[in-house]
């Protein structure tokens, strides 16, 4: 078992979670703006993908990491990279609250948890599923480098596939 990484840029810690980051994870998740994810969810359900975030270290040595601004030390997201039973391949997710939006925040944190997959982890692919109508997620996604992949499997069929990196081949 690999301990929970802490990764920092210029303006951020991407950090393990804490109890204390539950209610405001519980309120985005219970919001309208958990559409994109298949939300809003009741608080049971979004208790259970806390939970599932920060136990997949364990289980697959990865999952979320809270996106914390060093200069005021708030929590202003989460990046985190998704696996198995709910996801076909490694998922680069992420949010930010809304009050920290167009910031560059996700940007950011996605990039650094993007080569901590691929250098550190050395994870074989990493996707993206964004909602078709997701039109700020699947922005991120493109400026991060990734590519449309119409072929790949996905958890649900609607969503479109952002490949970050190729598999490797064998």
């Amino acid at each position: 078992m690999q301990p929970i990484p802490t990764l920092t840029t210029s303006r951020l810690t991407l950090r393990p979670m804490r109890f204390d980051d539950w209610p405001a994870y519980r309120q985005l998740m219970a919001s309208e703006r958990a559409q994109f994810m298949g939300g809003p969810f009741s608080e049971a359900a979004a208790w259970g993908m806390f939970c599932s975030d920060h136990a997949q270290w364990d289980l697959f040595g990865c999952g979320a990491l809270m996106i914390e601004d060093l200069a005021s030390g708030a929590c202003v997201g989460q990046v985190g990279i998704n696996a198995w039973p709910l996801f076909p391949e490694f998922e680069l997710g992420w949010f930010v609250y809304p009050e920290f939006e167009g910031r560059g925040y996700a940007r950011e944190a996605a990039e650094a948890m993007l080569s901590w997959a691929r250098d550190i982890r050395k994870l074989p692919s990493l996707v993206s599923y964004v909602d078709p109508e997701n039109t700020r997620s699947a922005g991120l996604a493109l400026r991060l480098g990734a590519v449309l992949d119409p072929s790949a499997e996905r958890p649900a069929p609607e969503d479109l596939v952002y490949r970050h990196y190729p598999r490797f081949s064998a």
